[in-house]
């Protein structure tokens, strides 16, 4: 019985000192960023390919049908909490404009997004040591109120606009934002500075060991004539130790754009470092209404170094006492019978 409770404080020890995970832990599938950081040590890559098709109602439905490359680069530094993240998404499209009588179809590419922050989880309730009943596996796997209290983290960043080839404000009707009498003009459509903020506080809670809710609040494109003010909501459930599902509704608000969109999808852990998404999402709108699909990986490379406690290195010596101590008994065993074979042939 001693034993199992010094494996049992042992493991405890590991989830209140660090953030790092045995298994690698994506932001993907889904739009939103957890509240924790990979880890120190830890570089991840999540990325893969996005599907996309747009019809703008107030542009006499005008479409267009995009491929989007993401990619996603994490790196934890420094200490557990803190993680440099970058965000990228390259747009390969054909623009359909039914504006006129006479329908014109033109091929276009660019940078959807072009991100860099830093993320700071200051708030972790996981850091407090909670009491495990020995006795009882219901008792530990219940709902509990204290399980809603969520991590907290802050990403602070700058979007960057390189080049003339992107997407201003992210909207993919730029092309026909101005009336076609001011394009007459020779007035082009307004550009995006390059370089504006972006915040993101996210929170993070985990219920009943398969379940966990994030909430993102975002607030993008500060110094820019056009705010973005968003949020996403997403729960994940695991149901099977290789296997989850996803739910999400993310909201979009500005005097430029606005959009409701509902997402769902699966995510399968192929090896401990490899993990491979798939999810479907739809938007609530007509202007624009939009239906993408998305195939995507995460790799994990993984140099972190674990965190070894006062009670780690006192069970390891245990260990070892124990062992040299069975060692020397052998070994005491084996001289006793050699003395007894002797004495017998006196």
């Amino acid at each position: 019985m001693a034993k199992c409770l010094l494996v049992l404080f042992l493991f405890s020890s590991i989830l209140i000192e660090a953030q790092y995970t045995d298994q690698i832990n994506s932001n993907r599938p889904g739009a939103s960023l957890g509240a924790f950081a990979v880890g120190k040590g830890v570089v991840q890559f999540e990325g893969g390919i996005e599907f996309r098709n747009y019809k703008h109602d107030r542009y006499n439905f005008s479409t267009v049908n995009a491929s989007v490359a993401f990619l996603s680069v994490r790196w934890g530094f420094l200490f557990e909490q803190l993680e440099l993240t970058y965000q990228g998404a390259f747009v390969f499209d054909r623009l359909k404009n039914k504006i006129s009588s006479q329908h014109i179809e033109f091929k276009r590419k660019g940078l959807l997004q072009n991100y860099l922050g830093i993320k700071y989880l200051f708030f972790d309730p996981f850091k407090k040591e909670r009491k495990v009943n020995l006795y009882s596996w219901k008792a530990n796997n219940t709902f509990q109120l204290r399980d809603l209290i969520p991590a907290i983290s802050l990403t602070a960043g700058a979007n960057f606009i390189l080049g003339k080839n992107h997407y201003p404000f992210g909207d993919m009707f730029d092309a026909l934002y101005r009336p076609i009498f001011f394009q007459n003009l020779g007035l082009p459509s307004e550009r995006e500075p390059q370089l504006s903020l972006r915040g993101i506080l996210a929170t993070q809670s985990h219920f009943l060991g398969t379940w966990v809710f994030v909430t993102n609040f975002v607030y993008d494109r500060y110094l820019t004539n056009h705010h973005e003010k968003s949020y996403i909501l997403t729960l994940t459930h695991t149901f099977h130790p290789l296997w989850s599902i996803y739910l999400e509704n993310q909201g979009v608000h500005s005097d430029r754009y606005g959009d409701l969109i509902f997402r769902t999808g699966a995510a399968y852990l192929f090896t401990d470092n490899i993990q491979i998404e798939g999810s479907f999402g739809i938007s609530a709108k007509s202007n624009p209404s939009s239906v993408f699909i998305n195939l995507g990986v995460s790799y994990r490379l993984d140099f972190h170094k674990d965190f070894i406690s006062a009670a780690e290195i006192e069970y390891k010596e245990t260990m070892k006492e124990e062992k040299q101590l069975k060692k020397t008994m052998k070994k005491d065993k084996k001289a006793e019978k050699k003395r007894s074979r002797k004495a017998k042939r006196i």
